[in-house]
């Protein structure tokens, strides 16, 4: 049953209101202005019939507090006034009321008029609630039109739109371009099933390390992209790589993939890079492909190529000055000892030269053996490290590779051993080490044969 609020200050007007209309409608009657403002604070009518002319507040007055009501604006005020002239009438609709009804009032007249006025107003809800439908439904579609299906991030084309906005909007960033490495060996080996959760795991895992106002995409397959707002500098940007990377590869284990499976991430920064997004696309994707053709498993900044190839390119050489350079850092004696950023580059170089001609090729990993209090003396640690490296140095050939990968452990790549050469080559370092070692600290070893790519399912 609809509700009906009267405000009238003459009580006789009230009673007959009341009981012309309290058959059809449920009414609530009050005599002044400030108590029909106390009752639309709690409650809702369908529709007000309000007295124009009352002590202290007006039928004007109340009308304007009312219209300020949010819940209430837009309820049908229909004014009760003894003034039937023009001039009346037309203030009253300009004011926003939806009829007036003239004292005294005709029951018949006042029924009918407040019968259309509700069946106005209940078609204009019906209407408004359509309306509100239909644009909900077509906000919908538009943004299923924008999102990937099986991840729910955005695709490329909302991406392109979104990422070119901010940077018109001065909104400084950096993109990043991910790409599964050997992820149809997971699909290959695993089913499709068992790839489209990897995929939603990557989705995750971007969102877990997107802030508020980053934009995760979907290009396609296995390549995500995230725009990343805001001036970060590239500690930052490679600590969310590393973490996206670490998170995936601990997602792939946990599912017991052998399929040797990870992520590499190429970057590009706003606006050394490009100052629109298909310029940062293009610098982003040189510097994945970068990753993917050294060794993956990684990220890469397109500055850090761009910059050296740039200033390369202000000089002309010839064959002889590159032999010239190449050779100045070689110092011709002992096993060839790289920083590991470097080593991996070497490592998957001597991957492919197993694959071609299937030589052996050993690698050991030596681990510094240390308890917890060892752990918090820094400087005999590595004096330690120092001394395993002059070991290894001076104990292995020349064609021969290591590297220190942390603070605790050193790797050697041995050409041309089998295992027990590779056993005989640690015990002789181990020698060597033990021999100019001034501490109590020792290392063990562990030697795995270096497989060729060939050997295991590969991607990209």
């Amino acid at each position: 049953m609809k509700h009906i609020l009267i405000v009238d200050d003459d009580k006789t007007n009230l009673v007959m209101a009341k009981n012309a209309l309290s058959d059809l409608y449920k009414v609530t009657a009050v005599t002044m202005g400030d108590q029909a403002l106390k009752f639309l604070e709690k409650n809702t009518p369908d529709l007000i019939l309000l007295d124009l002319n009352m002590p202290d507040m007006d039928g004007y007055m109340v009308m304007e507090e009312i219209q300020k009501k949010d819940a209430c604006c837009n309820i049908p005020i229909v004014f009760l006034t003894a003034n039937v002239d023009a001039q009346t009438e037309s203030f009253c609709l300009e004011k926003g009321a939806q009829d007036f009804i003239a004292k005294p009032f005709s029951t018949i007249v006042m029924r009918s008029r407040i019968g259309r006025i509700l069946e106005l107003e209940e078609l204009r809800k019906n209407l408004a609630d359509r309306l509100h439908e239909k644009i909900k439904e077509v906000s919908d579609i538009k943004s299923k039109s924008f999102q990937d299906a099986l991840t729910g991030l955005w695709n490329r084309s909302y991406t392109e739109e979104k990422v070119d906005m901010l940077l018109q909007n001065g909104v400084d960033g950096a993109l990043l371009m991910m790409d599964m490495d050997n992820f149809k060996a997971i699909n290959d080996n695993y089913g499709h099933i068992a790839g489209d959760h990897i995929l939603k795991l990557f989705a995750d895992t971007l969102k877990k390390y997107a802030e508020e106002d980053d934009v995760v995409c979907r290009i396609g397959g296995d390549e995500f992209m995230m725009f990343v707002s805001g001036n970060k500098d590239k500690d930052i940007l490679g600590t969310r790589a590393t973490n996206i990377i670490s998170d995936m590869v601990a997602h792939i284990a946990q599912c017991n993939f052998d399929t040797n499976s990870s992520v590499s991430v190429g970057i590009a920064q706003y606006p050394d890079d490009g100052n629109d997004f298909k310029s940062l696309y293009s610098a982003a994707d040189k510097a994945l492909y970068h990753v993917k053709q050294n060794g993956k498993n990684s990220y890469h900044f397109y500055t850090d190529q761009h910059v050296a190839e740039a200033k390369r390119a202000s000089k002309t050489v010839d064959l002889n000055y590159i032999r010239d350079i190449m050779q100045r850092s070689d110092s011709g004696n002992g096993t060839y000892m790289l920083d590991f950023d470097n080593f991996h580059h070497i490592y998957n170089f001597i991957r492919r030269i197993v694959a071609r001609s299937n030589r052996d090729v050993q690698t050991i990993l030596f681990t510094l053996n240390m308890d917890d209090a060892q752990k918090e003396n820094l400087t005999e640690t590595e004096r330690a490290m120092e001394m395993l490296e002059r070991a290894v140095f001076n104990s292995l050939r020349r064609v021969d590779v290591s590297t220190r990968y942390s603070s605790r452990q050193l790797i050697v790549i041995l050409l041309d051993a089998n295992e027990e050469n590779s056993i005989c080559v640690a015990e002789r370092i181990l020698d060597s080490f033990n021999e100019i070692n001034t501490g109590t600290l020792t290392f063990d070893f562990d030697i795995v044969k270096l497989e060729s790519p060939n050997s295991q399912s590969v991607d990209k």
